[in-house]
């Protein structure tokens, strides 16, 4: 079923009060700021190289808006090569500001390379060094009409923290609403004593925290949903759950809500989650008020990634999307 998001007057709409529940400000949301890191995708099938285009978790989710016609903005740092004027290009290509990219001279752009299996699932090598990350660059000044999408190592990383964490503190104490993508990998399960704090600190701030059966087991060892409700509810009460082609479980204080994933035959599922949290907020923005409502569109996007080989939703779902937002 597609969801057409009921006509309005504007793109942007006046939400229900910012609470910690589910916590629009009843301002209305101008913009989407990222936070995150960004990468360039090399993606292979049968190890052979089939496409390469700039990506990255949030960087992601934010191409995806901002082809939609949502004003974004992306925070993160590129080099000062060849590939981070691809990046920096990708992102004003498809209406993205990229006002707060931090370019670094004689420094290299972060790589990746994604191996598609026979399922068409990624299994990815990073080439990057998170300890050389610096945020150096001009910086958002956040308020209440921000929307905040934050996640992965990006978001925990303690080399950057100072400046992340300052930010993510100053745009909840603003009255942003802001969702957090946990998208923790195992690779990263070494660094969890000096990151744990930012994870749940990251919680605290977040109104959404969107996370994967995958990521609480790799930090918690948990893999019940209750129980990592119970865990996540401590900082923050709205938790969406995803477990790959399985349902998906909405947990607040009134409950859990359990909606069913479609079967669609894949091409990749590189941005899949990236695509599912940028359909989600772009279904908050359209004032669309219901749960379900807000995952149907979510896996819309997602399902329309992992339908061709790519990290952002096709020209065709962009088409629809601005029909459906013109005033």
């Amino acid at each position: 079923m597609i969801i057409n998001p009921p006509s309005r007057s504007g793109f942007f709409v006046s939400l229900q009060p910012h609470d910690k529940n589910n916590n629009m400000n009843s301002m209305t949301k101008k913009r989407v700021i990222g936070i995150g890191e960004t990468v360039f995708d090399i993606l292979f099938k049968n190890d052979q190289p089939q496409k390469a285009v700039p990506g990255g978790s949030t960087f992601n989710s934010i191409v995806s808006l901002g082809r939609a016609g949502v004003p974004c903005a992306m925070l993160t740092e590129v080099g000062g090569d060849h590939v981070g004027d691809l990046i920096c290009q990708y992102l004003h290509d498809n209406g993205v500001s990229s006002e707060y990219v931090c370019r670094h001279e004689n420094v290299k752009s972060h790589i990746t390379l994604a191996f598609l299996d026979e399922h068409n699932d990624a299994q990815y090598v990073f080439y990057k060094d998170h300890a050389s990350v610096w945020l150096d660059g001009k910086l958002p000044q956040m308020d209440q009409d921000d929307v905040v999408l934050f996640g992965s190592f990006f978001a925990i990383n303690p080399a950057i923290r100072p400046v992340v964490g300052g930010l993510l503190r100053a745009a909840h104490e603003a009255g942003a609403w802001l969702y957090y993508d946990v998208n923790f990998r195992r690779n990263h399960i070494v660094d969890l004593p000096d990151v744990a704090s930012n994870i749940e600190e990251n919680m605290s701030l977040a109104d959404v925290v969107r996370g994967s059966m995958e990521d609480f087991d790799y930090m918690y060892g948990l893999h019940d949903g209750d129980a990592i409700y119970e865990r996540v509810s401590r900082h923050c009460r709205t938790l969406i759950l995803t477990d790959g082609p399985r349902s998906i479980s909405v947990f607040t204080p009134d409950g859990c809500e359990t909606y069913p994933v479609n079967e669609i035959e894949t091409v990749s599922t590189v941005g899949a989650g990236d695509n599912f949290n940028a359909g989600y907020i772009f279904a908050l923005l359209q004032g669309i008020d219901d749960q379900a409502s807000r995952i149907e569109m979510a896996q819309r996007w997602s399902q329309d990634v992992c339908s061709q080989l790519g990290n952002n939703i096709s020209d065709e779902l962009v088409a629809e999307m601005k029909q459906n937002i013109k005033k």
